[in-house]
């Protein structure tokens, strides 16, 4: 449209007195012009599909290169299945339920299409309540609602050193709240190294030196586990092109 403007306001406007009998509307004029010869106009290209994940260090990729982290990793997985998006890196090293909620208006301050929740490793790390952790996704989630943003819900497996309440709690948590609010969820979102645990394998293999955060080769494997689900949530959100 801008070049049809170029061609024909401009000497219109100069030369046939179109500027007094239009003035300002000589764009208007143009554009019905432009359907009465049946001129053709580009379509709008699509933006494509902002994906924030919100989260700790292993949404982050601490200790890991730019292009090996979980984000990079998952952005060009999901790319490789047709789908146009882009996934925003809202990891925060150390960061609890409670950090998460406290920059969701941060977060949210930029466009967001979809929304990954990964918070709670940390929670889990300094044996923070279930019901304070609960309390702040559900706080996160009820924001999300309230946006009309949709979310995926990742879960962490909580270890049983501080005794089965604790544990039972913490792991239902999860589901329950996905149930509530109707969004999707990953259960596991260290189901890799959980399989090979539950096998009686070793994962060290996956983790770097700290045994917390999985190496390259650990979050290769997290996204062939998480990736289909998040194709098929996406796919609810905008489908992917063939």
């Amino acid at each position: 449209m801008s070049a049809i403007k170029s061609v024909l306001c401009v000497p219109l406007w100069h030369s046939y007195g179109v500027r007094a009998l239009f003035g300002k509307r000589c764009g208007a004029a143009v554009a019905s012009l432009t359907l009465a010869l049946g001129l053709s106009v580009a379509p709008a290209v699509a933006e494509p599909l902002r994906l924030v994940a919100l989260g700790d260090s292993l949404t982050q990729g601490y200790g890991l290169p730019a292009d090996e982290g979980f984000v990079p990793q998952l952005q060009d997985w999901l790319n490789a299945q047709g789908h146009d998006v882009i996934v925003i890196n809202a990891g925060v090293s150390g960061d609890t339920t409670a950090g998460g909620l406290a920059r969701l208006d941060w977060t949210l301050a930029e466009p967001v299409d979809a929304m990954l929740v990964t918070l709670g490793g940390n929670d889990l790390l300094r044996g923070i309540d279930p019901a304070a952790s609960r309390a702040n996704l559900d706080a996160i989630l009820a924001r999300l609602q309230q946006e009309d943003i949709p979310a995926m819900l990742a879960g962490m497996p909580a270890p049983g050193n501080y005794g089965p309440e604790f544990r039972d709690a913490f792991d239902r948590m999860y589901p329950e709240l996905a149930r509530e609010y109707d969004v999707a969820l990953v259960p596991n979102f260290m189901q890799p190294m959980t399989d090979k645990a539950d096998a009686g394998a070793s994962f060290t293999d996956l983790m770097q030196g700290d045994h917390i955060h999985p190496n390259a080769d650990g979050v290769a494997l997290i996204i062939e586990s998480i990736g289909p689900r998040v194709a098929a949530f996406l796919e609810t959100v905008a489908p992917a092109t063939p």
